[in-house]
């Protein structure tokens, strides 16, 4: 009899809580109302309703409330997790990156430690193209991104974050490119060469390099400086001489009378050395 009440309750809640969901369908969510009278797998129901439609801030809330009454449950571990899904798919970065990290430090051998690692690269990873010039955030996300990589390498999400390193790696050297080209045009060759050389020296596996190289060439012929510019044409030629910045090169250094050959004991001296070593690319 009792378990026949109880299923009976249970209906009966779950009748009053869709009720309820019907008739808030086309409003805001009020969160001054009180939670307190609903289980927190009602509340968790309800979260989830505001997720199904569009509305992240809202179902962010919901599971807050959650970890809120009921820090204890079994409940406020499942809406700590999806209360930083939300968070992020609200677009509120702070809060997600601040949910994720309660997660991780609270749970951290949980199967879903790895997905809040994750959602954590994630808050920094989306807003990179957002931050102009500054790339504070993107050296955030690289960190974020290597610890998914390192210590969770079997995880679902590992490939994901492989591909956003490479990207992410890849955009800091597309920062460094765009400010060495431009002091590059307006002739402040030196603070070109430093752009660049960062590109050949710490970014060489990102599609920039090949550019880095034949923008050497033009500064170094720029500043007369022959080795240097006949030495990078050498890298240019030994590592990408299918490229078009190859080419343009080759025809850069013909037209001053002058070939792709390591000369000279400089700094892309022993970046060429390496590479007949194998040891660079």
């Amino acid at each position: 009899m009792t378990g026949v009440l109880s299923g009976i309750k249970r209906a009966s809640a779950i009748a009053v809580l869709a009720l309820a969901l019907a008739a808030c369908n086309n409003s805001r969510t009020d969160r001054t109302a009180s939670l307190e009278g609903f289980t927190p797998e009602q509340i968790f129901e309800r979260g989830e309703f505001e997720l199904a439609r569009d509305r992240s801030g809202d179902a962010a809330y919901y599971f807050s409330e959650i970890e809120r009454l009921y820090p204890y449950s079994s409940w406020a571990k499942r809406a700590l997790i999806m209360q930083a899904f939300s968070y992020h798919q609200d677009k509120d970065y702070e809060n997600s990156r601040s949910s994720a990290q309660r997660y991780i430090d609270f749970f951290p051998t949980d199967e879903d430690a790895a997905y809040a690692q994750y959602l954590l690269a994630l808050s920094y990873y989306d807003q990179i193209d957002e931050v102009g010039r500054d790339q504070g955030l993107t050296f955030q996300a690289l960190q974020a991104l290597r610890t998914v990589i390192e210590v969770y390498p079997e995880s679902e999400y590992a490939t994901s974050a492989i591909l956003k390193f490479d990207l992410a790696f890849d955009h800091l050297a597309g920062k460094e490119m765009e400010i060495g080209r431009y002091y590059l045009k307006r002739e402040h060759y030196t603070a070109a060469i430093n752009r660049f050389r960062v590109v050949v020296e710490d970014f060489q596996t990102t599609t920039h390099t090949p550019e880095a190289l034949y923008r050497l060439i033009e500064a170094y012929l720029s500043l007369g400086l022959v080795n240097e510019a006949q030495t990078a044409g050498a890298i240019l030629g030994y590592n990408y001489q299918s490229s078009d910045w190859y080419q343009d090169g080759f025809e850069l250094l013909s037209s001053a009378g002058l070939e792709a050959r390591q000369r000279g004991n400089n700094w892309l001296g022993q970046i060429y050395r390496q590479s007949l070593r194998g040891q660079w690319l």
